[in-house]
């Protein structure tokens, strides 16, 4: 299998545990990684063939900036879910969450949640 990888995609969104991360809002950094077959997309250089990833990038920056989710995790969840629901050619996707500036009095460079999800597969009737 094949993969295309968007890194450093950044949005502001209100996500987080906190009130005031729900009111104030601060930067995500989310990068994802697709798993998928390129070989027609490779041999033909038909943009059909592949993922669009000025439209994947469309898709997530609406769910982080929509919506507020408590935790990472659900968002890193959100976006998994609607990524392989909206390209049916990806079988297994990540998702990499970073919030940077946590307000925690903690010297760090953030955190980062990874998800991995692998489209169902269906044998037999």
């Amino acid at each position: 299998m094949d993969k295309m990888i968007i890194r450093g995609m950044r949005f502001f969104g209100y996500h987080g545990v906190l009130p005031e991360e729900n009111r104030l809002g601060q930067r995500f950094i989310v990068d994802v990684e697709l798993t998928l077959d390129l070989e027609a997309a490779a041999n033909s250089d038909d943009l059909a063939q592949t993922v669009n990833y000025a439209d994947l990038h469309e898709r997530v920056k609406r769910i982080v900036e929509g919506p507020p989710c408590r935790l990472i995790e659900a968002l890193a969840g959100r976006i998994a879910t609607d990524l392989l629901a909206t390209y049916t050619n990806i079988n297994e996707v990540l998702v990499r969450v970073t919030k940077p500036h946590p307000p925690f009095d903690i010297d760090f460079d953030g955190v980062t949640v990874e998800l991995r999800r692998k489209r169902e597969q269906h044998h037999g009737p």
